[in-house]
């Protein structure tokens, strides 16, 4: 009963947070956006919602605003869009692997929060420099897997030698496969001529989801919270990865 009325109390508090979070998600490190921000044309580049929202271009519009001094002061300075990226991404393992593994859920995911705001201004960086390419999107694709790995590294780390939490950590470690999985499955299938551009997961999703409730769990909220958010995300991976070979499967037999 006490779980039934906990988890109620968690949807209706973090929904609409999460909704916000989410409309402007281009900003918390998508795949689909990256590649077009960086200048990649080797595939398509196909929005993970339907469209973009009356939010989602305002926020787009102030963050670049917001942004954009600071990437031109960065340019005079002659950091190139790869260092801020770099930097981006040990800020976001910082935060994650110095505070979480010590149960500090609110500091990490604030200190992460404030680096993944590099990941919009390597972006402007490279357009104002015209320095958008390939090199810029493959190298944004595989530190963003570092940063993932990272965050759900530290909430194993902490849970791992909480007494009675094994199951905590369990769930965790599954996101993080889960989720490496995910994005292998979509690279895998670019790598062999098709797309696998479906999924109830994207990566996007699956950060702003779990940050937000690491941080209010750090903040004030019960820790069941986290576990049903972490059982959630981990479910919802697993049917993402079954839908993708599904996917695959079909567009490889459709080509025999």
């Amino acid at each position: 009963m006490l779980n039934r009325y906990a988890r109620a109390f968690a949807t209706r508090l973090l929904s609409p947070v999460a909704a916000l979070l989410m409309a402007p998600r281009f900003l918390l490190l998508p795949p689909s956006h990256k590649r077009h921000r960086r200048g990649c044309r080797a595939a398509p580049c196909r929005p993970t919602t339907l469209g973009p929202t009356m939010l989602n271009r305002y926020a787009r519009a102030f963050f670049t605003k917001l942004l954009t001094p600071v990437a031109a002061a960065l340019i005079r300075l002659g950091i190139s869009p790869d260092v801020v990226t770099i930097i981006g991404t040990l800020g976001v393992c910082f935060g994650a692997l110095a505070f979480y593994p010590r149960g500090e859920f609110l500091i990490g995911t604030l200190i992460i929060a404030v680096f993944v705001f590099a990941d919009t201004l390597d972006g402007i960086m490279a357009r104002r420099i015209g320095r958008s390419g390939r090199w810029g999107a493959y190298l944004d694709s595989t530190l963003d897997r570092v940063g993932d790995a990272a965050i759900f590294g530290g909430l194993v780390l902490f849970y791992a030698d909480e007494p009675g939490k094994a199951y905590m950590a369990a769930l965790a470690l599954a996101c993080l496969i889960l989720g490496s999985v995910v994005s292998y499955a979509k690279a895998r299938a670019e790598g062999l001529g098709m797309t696998a551009n479906v999924g109830i997961a994207e990566r996007a999703d699956r950060l702003v989801v779990v940050l937000v409730a690491t941080g209010l769990v750090g903040w004030f909220l019960p820790e069941v919270v986290l576990a049903v958010v972490l059982g959630l995300l981990a479910l919802a991976s697993l049917v993402t990865v079954v839908q993708r070979m599904l996917e695959v499967r079909r567009q490889a037999l459709d080509l025999v």
